[in-house]
């Protein structure tokens, strides 16, 4: 059974940091770019960040490159998503996403059940 498990989401003050994490099980991860959607109410889901782990080449939005670091633990099949200097604008559910094909992570094949990151101004 595919399984993408996210952690690591909460409420923070706007210029404050987080972590997530995607643990990941039931497929090759070496085969997979995984990486990290979000949903704010109202508005559609956008791909954030994602990274491959054969060659651990990376996407970065435009919205948050230079804040947002995004990294791969092959031996723990793990992928973080390290989130400095949070903005209002970043609150969203966050969700982990397989893809076998694309580098930035699209088309997705699995995603994971979301977490919820809360920026306080």
């Amino acid at each position: 059974e595919v399984q993408l498990v996210e952690s690591g989401g909460g409420l923070v003050q706007a210029g404050g940091s987080l972590r997530l994490s995607c643990a990941a099980s039931g497929f090759t991860f070496d085969d997979y770019a995984i990486g990290w959607f979000r949903q704010a109410p109202g508005k559609e889901r956008e791909g954030v960040s994602c990274i491959s782990s054969s060659d651990g080449s990376t996407y970065y939005a435009d919205s948050v490159k230079g804040r947002f670091t995004i990294s791969s633990d092959n031996a723990k099949n793990t992928v973080y998503l390290q989130m400095n200097s949070l903005k209002p604008e970043d609150t969203a559910v966050y969700y982990c996403a397989a893809s076998k094909v694309g580098r930035s992570c699209v088309p997705v094949d699995y995603w994971g059940q979301g977490t919820q990151v809360t920026v306080s101004s």
